[in-house]
């Protein structure tokens, strides 16, 4: 029987340290998500062994013996998170499931994801970015409404009902908190107004385009000034509808433009693309999460009931493309 390491980070892991805001453990997974994916990796016949973070694969690398390592880990700290399990597990050879260090590294920090989209022309709302109140406040190329993000941060950190803002006051005190809260650069977008959507993609040459999905706020499909907020993920604000009940040339332009943005930052085995359309029907893409989260309450558990699978089964499609592509079929 083959083993599958499981490597990943537990929100009961996370140590808060002074200064740190309320959502600074958001991308870490709860310890019952790991037993679920866990079972999920046995039901489809393999042995897994639980590694954790990157500091307990560093601990366990030299004595490892896995086939393949699935991984979901958030990272420890910095804009490089994402990518320190992956480095670590190619340094050793040891294969894994997902998208490479570099993809990893590249597509959470939004800037760098968006400039790979311009260069392929795929459209993404216009930006600035800064590192400070002062740099910002020099110029003015920028019109309002806008939405102020973390420059390197998943899962909603940062973003509130103040990270929508209309007025000069409101950005540069946004973006004064941004900074000092997360320590890092300020993405500054203009706000597509309009409608939400999320796309999960699975597997290689060619990625298999999952079921749109679209997010419902306080029960509104059409979302105008509404977005997805980190309060709004824990809450019963949020709802998400599959498969999203829009005209097929909408679907179509958001179904090539998921799988364009998928090959644009060599995602592997699966990821999820997300998108604003405008109230013209012009879709834009925001990011793409070639790490997202696999938790029951997630797209992917949705998505499996939708296509007729079960989660295991959905589950056993990721972890077989990465198989797959490493030959180890």
């Amino acid at each position: 029987m083959r083993t599958v390491g499981l490597t990943y980070d537990l929100k009961t892991d996370y140590q808060f340290k002074e200064g740190d805001p309320l959502d600074a453990n958001a991308e870490f997974d709860h310890p019952s998500t790991i037993d679920i994916i866990a079972c999920a990796i046995e039901a489809n016949g393999f042995k897994v062994e639980r590694i954790g973070n990157a500091g307990n694969l560093l601990e366990k690398l030299s004595s490892l013996r896995v086939d393949i390592v699935f991984n979901i880990s958030e990272g420890l700290t910095g804009r490089n998170r994402e990518s320190q399990v992956p480095i670590l597990l190619e340094m050793a050879g040891i294969p894994f499931v997902g998208s490479d260090a570099l993809t990893l590294g590249l597509t959470l920090d939004k800037v760098m994801a968006k400039k790979i989209f311009i260069a392929e022309k795929i459209p993404t709302p216009k930006f600035i970015e800064t590192s400070s109140v002062e740099e910002l406040a020099n110029t003015n190329h920028y019109k309002f409404p806008l939405i102020v993000k973390p420059r390197f941060e998943g899962s909603s950190k940062g973003l509130s009902e103040s990270s929508r803002v209309e007025n000069r006051d409101d950005l540069l005190k946004q973006v004064g908190y941004i900074v000092n809260a997360y320590k890092q650069p300020v993405l500054v977008e203009e706000f597509i107004s309009g409608q939400e959507f999320t796309v999960a993609l699975v597997g290689n040459d060619p990625a298999e385009v999952q079921p749109i999905v679209q997010i419902k706020i306080d029960g509104k499909l059409k979302l105008n000034d509404r977005f997805y907020t980190f309060a709004r993920i824990t809450s019963d604000r949020l709802e998400y509808i599959c498969p999203a009940k829009i005209p097929q040339e909408l679907k179509k332009k958001i179904d090539d433009l998921a799988l364009r943005t998928y090959k644009a930052v060599d995602c592997r085995d699966f990821g999820r693309v997300d998108f604003r359309v405008d109230n013209e029907g012009k879709p834009y893409v925001l990011e793409i999460n070639p790490l997202p989260s696999l938790s029951t309450e997630d797209v992917f558990m949705l998505l499996a009931k939708n296509t007729g699978i079960t989660y295991e089964q959905m589950i056993g499609k990721i972890l077989n493309s990465a198989i797959k592509r490493h030959n180890l079929d």
